[in-house]
Order: structure tokens, then sequence, then C-alpha cells
């Protein structure tokens, strides 16, 4: 029996004529700069990305009455699908309909950053982390003081506007291809990694509700810190999983000159600290290419007042891994570490933990990875600033895997870079990439719109012909 993965990855269309169709049906980038820019400077936190995506269904419209759009997936969450078995412009007829259908993916939320690149469209949105629930009667004061500035420092607003792009260019080819459905996913609350699995869970591929038709091609793209231009792919891990983790420890709090009447949890704090960073320094091999991970405790509360030790401390801890068996191993290691920590200073009460984000590990398939190589070697060029087959991994997390797991078919996942090129040669001839290139999530990530948008847009309309033709 053959493999849905192995199905997928039958003898497809040649590269060439792949690049072909790119190349003579890419709609003007003019107009998509300017969505660009909106994008950018309108961005929303998780979960309240009711306007983008609103704004992405109107645009969708525009580009065919063709597509089916369902709104309010998991929240947000948007899908337009693409039936190809009828389209009017469908002119050889044992062609249409008859291959697989081919599922793209793009993110929509943005983060809670202050904006500091100085752009002329820079952000300077303001938004209440709770505003869905504004109606409970809080008062005005309480919800201002909720409120936090909002910026696409993870490049989503670039996944949006070249995933639009690529819709245009698809629908455009339409003729040429005979998949039977492009499916376009626009996901909201990414960075809280709960979107994918909100819209499953939502019954987007459920006849009974949504009603997605199953993929048997599940792709995705994310913008990162490389030379713009750039595209890569990988085969197997292209990133790792992710858990973070709420702490909190139970202490006496008491007059700070009295300290032998407390059980201080501060103190506390800094012993369990200290000791967490042993896990990846003396437990984890560092020869072993395959297996790595990362134990950060990204922040630590304590107390108000000079003379007063607190009763408590919350500590936030974020934990990446490489592969199941070290992700496993490091989550149980830190419970033990927390609870033996607790124990020795004598806390009143257990540790209590709240898990606030859970990722899982983003295993590209091989064979439709192995596919990818060849349109895109074909299309970008070879080379370090063109098309690089073994990409570095992203060292970051994402739940865009979940869109196809949750379903059991294959799914690879590509990056492109959106590093201004001057800026990148500079920077990589000083051996500075580290310290001068801006990464996702910082308050100066800010992609180059051009190459950046074209390389995006035609990564993603490249690997989904790969399968539909």
């Amino acid at each position: 029996m053959t493999s849905p993965a192995a199905a997928a990855a039958a003898i497809g269309p040649a590269a060439d004529e792949i690049s072909a169709l790119v190349n003579a049906h890419r709609p003007d980038l003019a107009p998509l700069e300017e969505l660009y820019k909106y994008y950018h400077a309108n961005p929303e936190l998780s979960n309240l990305e009711e306007a983008t995506a609103a704004h992405i269904a109107e645009r969708l419209r525009e580009i065919s009455p063709d597509f089916t759009i369902k709104t309010s997936i998991g929240g947000h969450g948007l899908a337009a699908v693409l039936d190809n078995s009828s389209g009017a412009d469908q002119t050889d007829s044992t062609k249409k309909g008859s291959g697989r259908t081919v599922l793209l993916r793009a993110d929509i939320d943005a983060l809670p950053v202050q904006e500091l690149t100085g752009l002329p469209y820079a952000s300077t949105k303001r938004m209440a982390a709770h505003a869905s629930s504004s109606s409970s009667g809080s008062s005005s004061t309480a919800a201002a003081a909720d409120e936090k500035p909002v910026m696409h420092a993870c490049g989503h607003d670039m996944h949006i506007t070249t995933l639009l792009g690529a819709a245009q260019l698809l629908v455009s080819c339409r003729s040429s291809w005979s998949g039977s459905r492009l499916i376009l996913i626009f996901q909201p609350a990414e960075e809280r990694g709960t979107g994918a699995r909100a819209m499953v869970d939502d019954g987007l591929y459920s006849p009974d509700r949504h009603a997605v038709p199953i993929p048997d091609v599940v792709l995705g793209a994310h913008v990162v810190g490389r030379r713009a231009g750039s595209v890569g792919t990988r085969r197997g891990l292209i990133a790792t999983s992710a858990d973070s983790l709420r702490l909190t420890l139970h202490g006496r709090g008491s007059h700070a000159s009295m300290p032998h009447r407390s059980v201080d949890p501060v103190v506390m704090a800094a012993a369990t600290i200290m000791r967490l960073q042993t896990i990846v320094a003396r437990e984890i091999d560092p020869a072993d290419e395959t297996s790595s991970a990362v134990v950060t405790v990204a922040s630590v509360r304590a107390g108000d007042a000079e003379n007063v030790i607190a009763d408590r401390a919350e500590l936030s801890l974020d934990i990446r891994a490489t592969d199941p068996r070290t992700r496993e191993r490091v989550l149980a290691r830190v419970r033990q570490i927390v609870a033996a920590e607790s124990l020795a200073s004598l806390a009143t009460r257990d540790p209590e933990w709240t898990t606030t984000r859970s990722f899982p590990l983003t295993i590209n398939d091989v064979d439709l990875t192995r596919r990818l190589e060849g349109t895109f070697a074909a299309h970008f060029g070879e080379g370090k600033d063109k098309y690089d087959k073994d990409v570095p991994k992203f060292a970051a997390s994402e739940d865009f895997s979940i869109l196809a797991s949750a379903v059991g078919r294959p799914y690879s996942f590509f990056m492109y870079g959106g590093t201004d090129p001057e800026l990148w040669d500079k920077a990589e001839a000083e051996g500075t990439l580290d310290v001068d290139v801006p990464g996702n999530h910082s308050a100066f990530f800010a992609p180059v719109i051009r190459p950046t948008l074209k390389a995006g847009l035609d990564g993603y309309a490249a690997a989904a012909l790969t399968f539909l033709m």
C-alpha cells in the first residue's frame, strides 16, 4: 500500500515548467507592497485578529469569486477553498480537478512589542490584551492600563501578503494545473501555540462543521532574519518543540529584619534558577547533534517593598528541545528540580504549575521536501544567497504541523530571508550577524519588502504547483 507521503511525492511536472508558470503569472508587486504596509501598520494580538481576518476575506473575494470562504474558525481563523473541478477557465477536461488537494498556511497574529524600526509605516497601535471581554463592565481606566503596544515583530504581515499574492498567481494559472482543490489557511494565535489546534478542534475538517476538505499535502513558510531573497528547505527536523510554564513557589512572608521567621521565596527561586541551568550544561550530551535543548527562566517576580520578604515568587519558564525523548526528559527534570528545591527550602506549599504554551516539533516529510528541492533549485538558483536545501534549523517553534498531523497528512515548512542584503553582507563580512541583524520578535525586526515579498510569494506558489500539476 502506498503511503500518503509517497503518493504525494510521486513524479510530477518538470521544475522548469513550474518556474515558467510562476514567472509568467506573478502579480504586480506594487499593490502587494502597499498591502503589506497596511498589515504592518495594523497588527492585532493573538485571539484578537478580527479586523485582520475580515480584511483578508475581503481581499480573497477580490482575487476570485470562486473561493469558498469560511470564517471564525477556532476564533478568527479563516479558510478559503478553490474547487478546481468546475472552474470556468479550465480548458482541458482531462486534467480538470483530477489531482491532489494542497493546503497553504499563513499565520496572522502579532506580538505585544513596541516597534522601534522608525519606518514610515511602523505600527503605533496599542491593544488591551483582554479586549474581547471588554463588555464585562471593567472601567475604561482599567482597560487603558491593560493596553500594550503591538507589532508584527515576527513577520506574519509578510506571511499574509505573500500568501495572498500566491493566491492571485495560482488563480491566474488555474487552467495549467490539475489539482482538485487549493486550500488557503490564515491561522490566528500562532504566537500562543493554540491557533492551529483551535481551528482543528472547532471542526476545520469536520463535514458537520466547516467542512474544509482534508488535504493531501500541507505547506507553510516563515520569513526569518536571513539575507532577503534567499530561500531554504530542510529534510526532517526544522523547528524545535517549545513548552512555556508559569511556576509559583510558596514561602512565608516576614519583615526584612527578621529573615529567621520567613521562608524566603527569593532565595528559593535563586537556587531553583541556578540548578535548572545544569540540566542542559550537565545532562545533555554536547556531542549529540540530533539532541539539544534550551531551558530559560524568562521572568522572576517576587514582592514589592524593600523591607518586606514576600510570601511567593513567580517564574516564567521556556523549554525547547529537538527530539521527543529529550523534550520529555528535560520537562521531567525541571519538575524534579523545582520540587526538590522547594522541599529543601521548607516551602509552605507544593509548587504550582500552569502550562501557558505548547508547540510540537516541526519535522518535514522527507519525500515532500525532496520534491520541493528540485522545484526551488530550478526557480531560485542554488547557492547560499539563493536556494539552500539544508537551511539551518529554525531556533523558534511552530504549531503549523498540527494542521497536517491532525488528519495524518505529510507536510513541509520552508524559510525565506527578509534582511536587507547590504546589511547582511556587511554583518557577515564583519562577523556580527548575531549582533547587527534583528531576529524574529525583535522591536527592530522589519523585513525589507523587496526582494522578500517576491521570494515568499514565489515560494508559496512554486511549492503548491509542485503538487497541483
